[in-house]
C-alpha cells in the first residue's frame, strides 16, 4: 500500500489463504501429467506430490461433494473459496479402492480436520500416479492466486488469494 492509499484511507484487499491439507512437495499445476490440471481448465492452484497418506480440510468451510470413491472431495471455505482436492490422476477408476473417507457431503469442517485416508503406495504400486492437484474451482472471482512451493507440511500455507 502506498503513501497515498494510507493518506486518503484506501484499504488493501485482504488475504485469503488456504493450508496445505497434505504433506509432499508442492509443485506448479503446470507440472501435472493431465491437461485438465495442468491447462487450469478447471481453475487455477497447485499441486502436492504427497508424503503422507491423508488428505486435510485446508479451510474452515462445507463439504460439497465427497466423492464415494473417496478420490476427491470438492468445498466451500466459509470466505467463498471453491476448492477441488483430487487425489492422484485417473484414480476414479480404482473405484474407492485404497481410500476411506471421514466426511461427508454438507458436513461443516474446520481447518486441519481429516477428510480422506488413503494408501499411496498402493494407488502407485497399481500404476497410478499420485500427485495432488489442489484447485481453485472460481479463480476467475479473484484477482491474485499466488501458490507457494517446495516442501510443505500439513497445515502450511500453499495459496494466498486476494478478491
Amino acid at each position: 500500500m502506498g503513501f497515498l492509499d494510507k493518506l486518503f484511507g484506501k484499504k488493501e484487499e485482504p488475504k485469503m489463504e488456504l493450508a496445505a491439507p497434505l504433506a509432499g512437495e508442492a509443485v506448479s499445476i503446470s507440472q501435472v501429467n493431465d491437461p485438465t490440471f495442468s491447462d487450469e481448465i478447471l481453475g487455477k492452484g497447485l499441486a502436492i506430490r504427497p508424503t503422507g497418506n491423508e488428505v486435510f480440510s485446508p479451510c474452515d468451510g462445507k463439504i460439497e461433494m465427497m466423492f464415494d470413491t473417496g478420490h476427491a472431495v470438492s468445498m466451500t471455505s466459509n470466505d467463498g473459496i471453491e476448492i477441488l482436492i483430487h487425489v492422484g490422476l485417473e484414480t476414479v477408476n480404482l473405484k474407492g479402492k485404497y481410500y476411506q473417507v471421514h466426511a461427508a457431503n454438507g458436513d461443516q469442517v474446520k481447518k486441519g480436520q481429516k477428510l480422506i485416508s488413503f494408501d499411496r503406495e498402493a494407488i502407485a504400486a497399481e500404476g497410478y500416479d499420485v500427485i495432488t492437484p489442489i484447485v481453485i474451482c472460481n479463480s476467475d472471482q479473484f484477482t491474485a492466486i499466488e501458490p507457494h512451493t517446495g516442501t510443505v507440511s500439513v497445515g502450511d500455507v500453499v495459496l494466498t488469494l486476494k478478491k
